[in-house]
């Protein structure tokens, strides 16, 4: 079943193209979304990738006008990462196209299965929740 959510998801995903960027750039870009300002070894920690190929994916992302990057004012030895206005256009017109593509999807749908499709996604949510919770860094209801 979760093999067949991604096939399609992918499937949809791929109609509202991420030119120019790669899935391995389009995660980069995600993490600076939430978190302007992270610096490399972070961010290379966050994708469990190595600083030099973080760097390089960042390098393209920057060649692209996606990403900048800015020496910290605290240590001159270490990169800040941050969206450009261009990387948050991007993102911003990728989703739009995402929901469009969704929408005329759901809309071919009969009315009784997009109800069905709608309460399963939001015990997906909630599921989902829960677990978010469960693993987020200081929860006490963490299990070992």
């Amino acid at each position: 079943m979760t093999t067949m959510a991604a096939e399609l998801l992918e499937v949809v995903w791929g109609r509202a193209t991420t030119a120019p960027a790669s899935a391995s750039q389009l995660r980069v870009l995600h993490v600076l979304e939430h978190h302007d300002g992270i610096n490399l070894r972070t961010l290379a920690e966050t994708l469990a990738s190595t600083p030099p190929s973080t760097s390089r994916l960042c390098d393209r992302l920057q060649a692209a006008g996606l990403v900048e990057r800015a020496t910290s004012p605290s240590d001159r030895r270490e990169v800040r990462l941050r969206l450009s206005s261009r990387g948050r256009a991007f993102l911003a017109d990728l989703r739009t196209r995402r929901e469009q593509e969704l929408q005329k999807l759901v809309a071919a749908m009969p009315v009784a299965q997009r109800t069905a499709l709608l309460e399963g996604l939001e015990a997906f949510r909630a599921a989902a929740a829960t677990q978010i919770h469960v693993e987020a860094p200081g929860s006490e209801s963490r299990t070992a």
